[in-house]
Protein backbone atom coordinates (compact mmCIF):
# COMPACT_ATOMS: atom_id res chain seq x y z
CA UNK A 1 0.00 0.00 0.00
CA UNK A 2 1.40 3.41 -1.18
CA UNK A 3 -0.01 6.54 0.87
CA UNK A 4 0.29 10.03 -0.85
CA UNK A 5 0.11 13.47 0.41
CA UNK A 6 -0.99 16.27 -1.57
CA UNK A 7 -0.86 19.92 -0.83
CA UNK A 8 -4.04 21.86 -1.26
CA UNK A 9 -3.70 25.45 -2.04
CA UNK A 10 -6.57 27.86 -1.09
CA UNK A 11 -7.41 31.12 -2.45
CA UNK A 12 -10.14 33.54 -0.86
CA UNK A 13 -12.06 34.91 -4.16
CA UNK A 14 -15.55 36.37 -5.13
CA UNK A 15 -17.79 34.41 -7.27
CA UNK A 16 -19.40 35.56 -10.30
CA UNK A 17 -22.25 34.55 -12.42
CA UNK A 18 -23.65 36.38 -15.26
CA UNK A 19 -24.97 36.30 -18.67
CA UNK A 20 -22.14 35.38 -21.38
CA UNK A 21 -21.35 39.05 -22.76
CA UNK A 22 -21.61 40.18 -18.96
CA UNK A 23 -18.47 37.40 -18.59
CA UNK A 24 -16.94 38.63 -21.68
CA UNK A 25 -16.69 42.10 -20.35
CA UNK A 26 -15.66 41.17 -17.61
CA UNK A 27 -12.87 39.35 -19.04
CA UNK A 28 -11.72 42.32 -21.44
CA UNK A 29 -11.35 44.65 -17.96
CA UNK A 30 -9.01 41.26 -16.72
CA UNK A 31 -7.32 41.67 -20.30
CA UNK A 32 -6.88 45.50 -19.96
CA UNK A 33 -5.39 45.49 -16.81
CA UNK A 34 -0.90 44.56 -16.59
CA UNK A 35 -0.02 40.96 -15.36
CA UNK A 36 0.39 42.02 -11.86
CA UNK A 37 -2.91 43.30 -11.34
CA UNK A 38 -4.83 40.70 -13.14
CA UNK A 39 -8.06 39.57 -10.91
CA UNK A 40 -9.95 36.49 -12.42
CA UNK A 41 -8.57 34.04 -10.50
CA UNK A 42 -10.25 31.16 -12.44
CA UNK A 43 -12.91 30.92 -15.72
CA UNK A 44 -15.39 28.02 -14.67
CA UNK A 45 -17.08 28.30 -18.01
CA UNK A 46 -18.73 30.97 -19.98
CA UNK A 47 -21.09 32.22 -17.45
CA UNK A 48 -19.03 31.59 -14.17
CA UNK A 49 -15.92 32.87 -12.95
CA UNK A 50 -13.96 33.52 -9.43
CA UNK A 51 -12.30 36.59 -8.98
CA UNK A 52 -9.91 38.80 -6.40
CA UNK A 53 -12.14 39.87 -3.57
CA UNK A 54 -10.60 43.20 -3.25
CA UNK A 55 -12.13 44.01 -7.01
CA UNK A 56 -15.78 43.04 -6.64
CA UNK A 57 -16.32 47.31 -5.91
CA UNK A 58 -14.47 48.03 -8.73
CA UNK A 59 -16.29 45.44 -11.31
CA UNK A 60 -19.55 46.52 -9.96
CA UNK A 61 -19.02 49.87 -10.87
CA UNK A 62 -17.65 49.41 -13.64
CA UNK A 63 -20.99 47.22 -14.88
CA UNK A 64 -23.23 49.86 -13.22
CA UNK A 65 -20.83 52.73 -15.59
CA UNK A 66 -21.50 50.25 -18.79
CA UNK A 67 -24.85 50.02 -18.36
CA UNK A 68 -25.91 53.55 -17.45
CA UNK A 69 -23.53 54.56 -20.91
CA UNK A 70 -25.40 52.15 -22.79
CA UNK A 71 -28.77 52.31 -21.95
CA UNK A 72 -31.42 54.48 -24.32
CA UNK A 73 -33.71 57.12 -22.72
CA UNK A 74 -36.22 58.37 -24.76
CA UNK A 75 -36.30 62.25 -25.36
CA UNK A 76 -39.43 63.88 -24.24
Amino acid sequence: MKVIYTMVNATKGVFISCDIPMAQYIINMNASFPASDKFIIHVLDSTHMFVQPHVEGMIRSQIAKFREDNTYVKPN
